[in-house]
Formats: structure tokens, C-alpha cells, sequence
């Protein structure tokens, strides 16, 4: 009648945990859990465990060594990284088309790791934000 919900603690967990599952087997059918399994797919080791951790995943350039740092998101979500893992400059660019994010951000580690130049020539700059970056869901 109420909807009070119970207050023990192993309840609660159980009750996130079967959430958690059911949000994850469901959007697994999606197109856009179909890009993200993909683009897991496709990260080394390192960097899945990044991606799950942190929400996105570091990249080295395939011509120049820089580091760069790929965010979930379809825009406005690479930065490159300093020495101290500072975010330096915003690079904004990805593949034509309306597609689900984890292929955008699979298109953005192949053009850096294997055509990093061309990539940096299409690129719009942008000052990095913290804010920008806010991690909003789980998607590793």
C-alpha cells in the first residue's frame, strides 16, 4: 500500500544486485549494449578494467606516443593526457553517421592508435572541464 521498502542491509544488496543484473542483460539487447560488448571486446586488458573502474580508458597515439583519454560519450569526449594524467586539450571528433557510443568510441581508439595524425587534422580543440566529464552511468 505504502511502498515502504525493508530495511535490512542484505536485502537492500540483494535487491541492487538482481537490478543491477536485469539492467544489464536488458540493455545487452540494445544496439547500444551490443556497441559497448564490442567495444569491451576490442580493449586490452588494462584498459577494460579502466573502463569499468573509471569510466573511460587511455589510449597511446600511434604516431606521436601522446596519451590521450577516451570518455564514455559520442562527442566531446577525448582528451589528451599529460605526464601526471592531467587532462591537457579536448579533441572532438568521431565517425559520420547516428551511431550508438561504444562503436563512436571504438572508431576514436582505432583513428588514434593507428591514424593519429588525420585524426588530429579533423579534430575540433576544446578546453577540458571536470565537469564535462562526470561520470553519469555505469557502461564498462
Amino acid at each position: 500500500m505504502f511502498g515502504f521498502r525493508s530495511s535490512h542491509p542484505r536485502e537492500r544488496r540483494r535487491a541492487r544486485a538482481i537490478r543491477a543484473l536485469f539492467i544489464r542483460h536488458g540493455a545487452e539487447r540494445t544496439p547500444e549494449g551490443r556497441s559497448l560488448q564490442l567495444l569491451r571486446k576490442w580493449l586490452s586488458p588494462a584498459q577494460r578494467a579502466q573502463f569499468a573502474g573509471k569510466g573511460y580508458f587511455e589510449v597511446i597515439g600511434g604516431e606521436t606516443g601522446r596519451q590521450y583519454r577516451i570518455y564514455a560519450g559520442g562527442s566531446t569526449n577525448v582528451c589528451e593526457v599529460d605526464e601526471k594524467g592531467y587532462p591537457t586539450r579536448g579533441l572532438c571528433f568521431m565517425p559520420r553517421g547516428d551511431l550508438p557510443i561504444g562503436d563512436v568510441m571504438l572508431s576514436q581508439k582505432i583513428a588514434l592508435e593507428c591514424c593519429e595524425n588525420r585524426a588530429l587534422q579533423v579534430a575540433r580543440r576544446f578546453a577540458p572541464t571536470g565537469f564535462m566529464f562526470r561520470r553519469s552511468r555505469l557502461l564498462g
